[in-house]
């Protein structure tokens, strides 16, 4: 039997986990902020020069973002980093407009006072992210108060549908919200729907969030349509 025990892994195993996660988040921060933009290849010997490191964890911690859909590993090229076409960020808002308002008006009737309160504690948070420059809690904060408004909706399937869009969506409209006025504006239609359910008032909070998604979206279309000019 190991001296470590049984089941317990080995010291250069937590090692090199520790170390997959450490440079995990550095290259996700990288990515999710811009600066290594959709199409850049990681080479693992490149990156375990620049961390100092051995390719062992490197690996890993492409593994990892591969699973975050934030890297796709490829016979030959190694890791690209993964990137929305045109077309695909127009297909997810289309699907968001035709699911997260019907879903928020099965929802809304069913949110409870602490619903309420957990819900408006999430945009408050989400505004202070956005106000200190928190690059990375903004994805993650705007997609829980989304979800969160519709979950008592009863539609299982619809409630997953609309988290991958959201996570899809996730990167690129980050970018867009940092390089626009954007962000007081979503935070102020957070506020606006959030009041609305609280006042009972379904019918209106349902189309206040497909206005918020509808801006949202053709905000980020015209960036990427602006985005292949210049291309």
């Amino acid at each position: 039997m190991s001296p470590m025990g049984p089941g317990r892994p080995a010291p250069d195993r937590l090692r090199h986990k520790t170390v997959a996660a450490a440079v995990a988040d550095s290259l996700r921060e990288q990515i999710l902020n811009g600066d290594l933009p959709p199409g850049v290849q990681l080479r693992q010997d490149a990156l375990a020069e620049e961390f100092g490191i051995s390719r062992i964890p490197v690996r890993e911690a492409l593994l990892q973002l591969e699973a975050s859909k934030l890297v796709r590993i490829m016979p030959h090229r190694g890791a690209v980093v993964t990137g929305l076409s045109l077309q695909e960020v127009e297909d997810i808002f289309q699907l968001r407009l035709q699911l997260e308002p019907q879903l928020l008006l099965l929802s809304a009737p069913h949110l409870t006072p602490d619903d309420i309160r957990d819900l408006d504690a999430l945009s408050k948070e989400y505004g202070a992210a956005l106000e200190t420059g928190q690059v990375l809690r903004w994805g993650d904060l705007n997609s829980r108060f989304h979800l969160d408004l519709i979950r008592h909706a009863g539609r299982p399937r619809s409630l997953a549908i609309v988290s991958g869009l959201l996570q899809d969506c996730e990167r690129p409209t980050r970018l867009q919200i940092s390089t626009s006025e954007d962000a007081t504006r979503a935070v102020r239609e957070h506020a606006q729907i959030l009041a609305l359910c609280e006042a009972g008032k379904s019918d209106e909070a349902a189309a206040c969030l497909r206005h918020h998604i509808e801006h949202i979206g053709a905000s980020l279309i015209a960036l990427y349509r602006g985005a292949l000019v210049e291309a």
